[in-house]
């Protein structure tokens, strides 16, 4: 799962790509992430072979091109083709996905949380018109591992944690981290190694892998506990409107075919990412803990109450209409893919791909899909 691609060196920002046959596509992570280095390596190489080069893209990494907060708008001005999007960081401008984010929250499953996602985004209305604001078009999403607890001193019941300072990504794992009497912080993922070792972090909540790829953690980090909290939602591959339209519909029906592979890839990474993490961390001396049942009943009491207010507090705090429907479905999509996973392998890649392709990416009209 190591990756070959090296973050380009930043360029002016331009409208239009930089050759007739090639395009850019921006990326925050590092270049050994999953997310670049498993979702976007393999898949703009075989966009390239399945369109015979007419759709290229050079991938920049580590947020060379653009940073993360700014992908989404990068992306609808065109300095950016094709990019990874998380609605954490735009919640006024995506707050549709943000409170699907929110509802990661209670994720259990990440494989479900993710095709729950992906589902949602391109077969409703709804969803697909907020990235068309946007001038984007949404072609499928990730869910991270459930996250945990990674800390430069331990913690164990709810006490232990009041006063920390703990780097959080979203509204729910705010509101969390300050119902435990914490303090939550928001700042990149790409600062929180920094903070953690000058002490202005205490702790980070994390996917496990993060420990191993991408910003390898595990050289500064003292203390995982594994109390389950959720996952973080992002758009995986997000396209440039305009572009999306100017393809021909066989080149689109192509990019289509090849997405619900490169989603089931990542996610089986992360899926197997987890434990060469977890083991290596083990063998490097971190301490990694359960949780502490007093903890685990205080984000169970927290969660339920966080689900019951969601949609009247969404509806104040973001100035949108009531998301109850977005909620229902997405929640129900959830249920739907926890059924459709049960006896499949979780790592066989092409098993996964074929059930996404089958539930998602069939019912598209290459035609019509993101033009509208």
């Amino acid at each position: 799962m190591k990756s070959t691609l090296l973050a380009a060196a930043a360029l002016p920002f331009l409208v239009l790509p930089a050759s007739a046959d090639m395009y850019q596509a921006t990326n925050w992570m590092a270049p050994s992430h999953i997310l670049n280095g498993v979702a976007y390596g393999p898949f703009v190489q075989e966009i390239a072979k399945a369109t015979s080069d007419r759709v290229n893209f050079e991938v920049y990494s580590s947020g060379s091109l653009v940073p993360a907060p700014t992908t989404l708008q990068a992306i609808g001005d065109g300095v950016a083709q094709l990019g990874i999007v998380a609605a954490s960081y735009t919640p006024s401008e995506l707050p549709l996905s943000g409170v699907i984010n929110d509802l990661a929250f209670l994720a259990k499953d990440d494989y479900a949380a993710a095709f729950a996602l992906t589902e949602i985004g391109v077969l409703n209305p709804q969803m697909v018109a907020e990235y068309g604001k946007h001038n984007a078009v949404f072609l499928g999403g990730y869910s991270t591992p459930i996250y945990n607890f990674f800390c430069m001193k331990p913690i164990s019941d709810p006490a232990s944690v009041q006063g920390l300072k703990i780097r959080t990504a979203g509204t729910a794992q705010n509101e969390w981290i300050a119902f435990l009497g914490a303090t939550p912080v928001a700042v990149p993922m790409t600062d929180v190694y920094t903070g953690l070792e000058r002490g202005s972090l205490d702790c980070t909540l994390s996917d496990p892998t993060n420990l191993e790829f991408g910003y390898k953690f595990w050289e500064i980090v003292k203390y995982v506990n594994r109390l389950p909290q959720g996952s973080s939602l992002g758009a995986t591959y997000v396209m440039n409107k305009e572009f999306w339209a100017g393809l021909s519909p066989e080149d689109r029906r192509a990019i289509l075919d090849l997405t619900g592979m490169a989603l089931a890839r990542a996610q089986v990474a992360y899926h197997q990412g987890v434990d060469s993490a977890l083991k290596g961390s083990a063998e490097r001396g971190i301490v990694i803990e359960d949780a502490n049942p007093d903890m685990a009943a205080k984000l169970k009491e927290f969660q339920d109450g966080m689900l019951a207010g969601l949609a009247k507090r969404t509806m104040e705090a973001r100035g949108i209409a009531d998301p109850t429907p977005i909620i229902d479905e997405y929640l129900a999509l959830v249920t739907k893919w926890s059924g459709l996973l049960e006896g499949v392998d979780r790592n066989d890649t092409d098993a996964l791909a074929k059930l996404v392709n089958e539930q998602i990416y069939s019912k598209l009209d290459a035609n019509s899909f993101g033009l509208n």
